[in-house]
């Protein structure tokens, strides 16, 4: 026994999205944080090196090395007075615009901690050499810094394809779905319709069968039992608490008249009656296209069984076919509009089965086991009380 549990695509890409656009700014903020690391470590390296070379009138070749590679960062040595004693990789000169120069400094500054050079007289202590490394972060990084907002737009962009691809495939499913409506119409209505013409016919040729005025009255109510269905589509039909048997049996009794001798039925139900809110058209209806759609599996022979299962809290009702099963593939999408796997039908009794069931009883359909051998068990949960 199992049972299949579906999640819809359309509510799991929105989590499944968010937590990438997390693991992705999380991964960007630690590759950001290891760059900028990074680079001030090569910075303080480059000040040390300037320290060693004013401590020592003959700098180590790796001192000497260390300075002259100076990376692509913009770099800034100042005085103790703020003055620019030196700079690298900057795209302005000194000589022509220092007024800019200087706008850059201020600029840099607000990007990192200045790295201090200070060197001082052994003998005496005197501070000799007080001077400021000022370094701004490289193309690279600053580039990392929009990379978010990038990413973040390609997101927003790639979340409103989708919307549109979505609402797209929803106009198409809704104009299925009226489609598949009117032909379901028109197939419920014909049936007792065709009976009314063969009584009228009857009675234009004179032979008038005693009881044909009773059946004609029962394909009349019946009439008017299909247009009370698809009245309550689209709005909120009321739940009446009622015994929930009486609705099965005489939905039940109603097919058995109107199915082959080959098909058996087989009700398994409480002695006692079952009290729930329920609309009595609506879950007729429901057990209809259920007990129809054992019966195409069957293939006009087999066996229904209709069973009631009593929990804490819910009634299951099973409706179980002996035919030849449901395949794996289509598990998913039986209760789908417009889906069938039959030559004939439009694929909207078990997509009405679902909305009837779920959205107007707050209760749950689906498929509780089915094999080739065993055929195929539908359960209806429905709440006890509302």
């Amino acid at each position: 026994m199992y049972k299949i549990k579906s999640i819809s695509i359309k509510k799991i890409w929105p989590i499944g999205a968010f937590f990438i656009i997390i693991f992705i700014l999380w991964n960007t903020n630690i590759l950001f944080q290891e760059i900028k690391h990074q680079e001030r470590m090569k910075m303080e390296m480059w000040a040390m090196a300037q320290k060693e070379f004013v401590e020592n009138e003959s700098p180590t070749n790796l001192a000497f090395k260390v300075l002259q590679q100076t990376g692509v960062n913009p770099m800034y040595q100042v005085d103790n007075n703020g003055k620019i004693i030196d700079f690298k990789n900057h795209n302005g000169d000194v000589k022509y615009d220092s007024t800019e120069l200087y706008k850059e400094l201020e600029k840099i500054k607000k990007e990192n901690n200045p790295i201090t050079i200070q060197y001082r007289d052994p003998s005496t202590g005197k501070l000799l050499v007080d001077q400021k490394l000022y370094y701004g972060d490289s193309n690279l990084l600053k580039q990392l810094t929009y990379y978010p907002i990038a990413l973040l737009l390609i997101i927003i962009l790639f979340g409103l394809l989708i919307f549109f691809i979505f609402k797209t495939n929803k106009i198409s499913e809704q104009n299925k779905l009226w489609a598949s409506m009117a032909k379901e119409t028109a197939h419920q209505i014909g049936t007792p319709l065709s009976s009314i013409i063969g009584w009228i016919t009857l009675i234009k040729e004179g032979h008038l069968p005693k009881v044909s005025f009773e059946e004609m009255e029962n394909d009349v109510d019946r009439l008017k039992i299909i247009t009370d269905r698809f009245s309550k589509i689209g709005s909120d039909p009321i739940l009446e608490f009622d015994d929930l048997i009486p609705t099965i049996t005489k939905t039940t009794e109603y097919l058995k008249k109107r199915t082959s001798s080959l098909i058996h039925f087989e009700l398994r139900l409480s002695n006692k009656p079952i009290i729930i809110p329920h609309n009595k058209q609506l879950i007729s209806w429901t057990l209809e296209n259920l007990i129809k759609n054992g019966i195409d599996a069957m293939k006009g022979k087999g066996k229904i069984i209709i069973d009631l299962e009593e929990k804490e809290n819910l009634i299951s009702i099973l409706i179980n076919d002996s035919g030849q099963g449901i395949n794996y593939m289509d598990l998913k999408k039986i209760f789908n509009p417009g889906f069938t796997s039959k030559k004939r039908g439009w694929g909207m009794g078990l997509s009405l089965a679902k909305r009837i069931i779920e959205d107007y009883h707050g209760g749950k359909i689906y498929v509780k086991k089915t094999s080739e051998s065993e055929g195929t068990i539908f359960a209806i949960d429905l709440i006890r009380s509302s």
